[in-house]
């Protein structure tokens, strides 16, 4: 390997390292991914993700095989104190806008597996497994990492950018000089998969349960087949090491099952802390996943906020590789990716805190108001609330000031000559400006040739779809052309052909730091 530089090291060969890699091998980039690990996690740690990973899934042409392993997410039911029906999360009605199930719970091991296939298929990635990475240093070119072997010998590799993917307790978020901040939350929970038999499935219950409930605030998930699983808050008097020893797991899941009923698959105690990474750049090194950031699972958003990361870092770090942006603009667009991610997932933590509050309430007269409060906001009837209506948009970054500015925007099914596809299958996944009318005279063709950009005209044989998803949205917020993120963001939007253009100018004035 000497004399070997990467265009892109990775460290850390989970989910979020995984999509990383996949995604710059694809484009052709040199990639050099490692782990201390040197096989997939055979537990399931993650259970579920939304339709914007899946979509992500799909750019890396694994979709297919990831659905075996996925089912529909059931709906949550929000039971408080007396036992009555206080909440009920769902998700958004067909047709979905993102081409998928808007939430789908999985089955992390395989799912993995089929993500480090796709890896393992692409010539410009090296996968270096079983070693830990002791050192890192950086200067104006490239960054080295120390890398040592099981053996305990250690080597050098070099990269001219680095993404610390390496959980939790990162050692790239460490030797960089990052520090977390803390979003103030701290509770020891035991969270519990199983694997139930006919008679424990007739036992539990055909959703999955939020126990609002004082003395034992409690999480049921039905996962994909017959896996269920338990996050089981804890009491401060209570020994986590013993809670998630067999002994300890089946006391606790009496209420439900006995192990007659199932076959323990993993019980392990956490405590749910919301922190995030106080910056998640430093210099040539970024950091991402459990690395920049760990909140509380009530929303099932860990692996999805991981994915997030490296699908918006990815395809800034390949303009700046392919030199399609450099200079100052390269450093801010950069930038950007810290500025986009930090502030998504403050504003999505303060959420899950607020949801957490809800379920964690511990005192009964609190609890009861709380019901109450919940039931007379809806007039005592509990309706629906999609899981997507709770997540943001992106507020800060490479975003306009314009209407849909940092939404996801829609994925519809589209004709082609082969039959209905979704619509990035036949558009592709970089920068795209999806217009009503005809746009011709209206491209700057500064841009157009920057980006590679894909100007697609609603209604053309080109993106002509079944359901409306689009013509919907164009409707809604009142604009007739979007320009569209390879992350699928929503740059910006514009209701007339001069707005598109005034758009389009401050895109490229932002990008290359040009006006055309």
């Amino acid at each position: 390997m000497t004399g070997v530089v990467y265009d892109v090291a990775i460290v850390g060969y989970g989910p979020s390292g995984a999509v990383a890699a996949g995604l710059l091998g694809q484009a052709g980039m040199q990639v050099y991914v490692c782990d201390r690990i040197s096989a997939v996690y055979d537990k399931p740690r993650a259970i579920a993700l939304d339709h914007e990973i899946q979509r992500v899934f799909q750019q890396l042409g694994v979709m297919d095989e990831i659905e075996p392993y996925c089912e529909p997410f059931t709906d949550s039911c929000y039971y408080g104190v007396d036992g009555q029906l206080i909440r009920r999360m769902t998700m958004v009605d067909k047709p979905y806008p993102q081409g998928y199930i808007p939430s789908i719970v999985f089955t992390q091991p395989p799912v993995e597996a089929v993500l480090r296939r796709k890896v393992a298929s692409l010539p410009s990635v090296t996968v270096d497994l079983g070693v830990t990475v002791t050192g890192l240093q950086q200067d104006q070119t490239q960054v080295e990492l120390t890398v040592a072997n099981q053996d305990g010998h250690s080597r050098t590799i070099s990269a001219r950018y680095v993404i610390g993917c390496d959980g939790a307790s990162s050692t790239v978020r460490s030797l960089s000089g990052i520090a977390l901040e803390d979003l103030d939350f701290d509770e020891p929970w035991l969270v519990v998969d199983v694997l139930a038999n006919e008679q424990g499935l007739q036992k539990l219950p055909q959703t999955s349960v939020q126990y609002c409930e004082p003395e034992r605030p409690c999480t049921f998930v039905i996962g994909p087949g017959n896996h269920r699983r338990w996050e089981i808050s804890l009491k401060e008097d209570e020994d986590p090491q013993l809670a998630a020893t067999p002994e300890g797991t089946w006391k606790l899941l009496q209420r439900w099952i006995t192990p007659d009923d199932a076959q323990l698959w993993r019980q392990a105690s956490y405590r749910f802390h919301a922190l995030v990474a106080e910056r998640w750049r430093a210099g040539r090194v970024f950091i991402a996943g459990d690395a920049a950031h760990q909140q509380p699972p009530f929303l099932g958003q860990g692996m999805c906020q991981g994915v997030r990361d490296v699908s918006n870092l990815v395809w800034k770090l390949l303009s700046v590789l392919n030199k399609a942006i450099d200079g100052e603009a390269a450093g801010r667009l950069l930038d950007s990716y810290s500025a986009e991610r930090k502030e998504h997932v403050r504003q999505l933590t303060t959420t899950i805190k607020a949801i957490g509050s809800v379920i964690c309430e511990r005192d009964t007269e609190k609890a009861r108001a709380r019901d109450q409060k919940l039931l007379s906001d809806c007039q005592g009837e509990v309706r629906p609330t999609p899981r997507q209506d709770v997540l943001p948009r992106l507020t800060t970054g490479l975003i306009s000031d314009s209407a849909a500015a940092g939404s996801l925007f829609p994925q519809p099914w589209v004709a082609a000559a082969t039959g209905a596809v979704r619509m990035d299958q036949q558009l592709g996944h970089g920068w795209r400006l999806i217009t009503l009318a005809d746009s011709t005279g209206a491209v700057d063709e500064q841009l157009r040739t920057l980006l590679s950009l894909t100007v697609a005209q609603l209604g053309s044989d080109q993106l002509t779809e079944q359901d409306n998803v689009l013509a919907g949205w164009f409707d809604r917020h009142q604009v007739t052309a979007a320009l569209v993120r390879p992350d699928n963001y929503v740059y910006g939007t514009a209701a007339t052909h001069e707005a598109l253009q005034v758009l389009q100018q401050q895109l490229l004035q932002a990008l290359s730091g040009k006006e055309s």
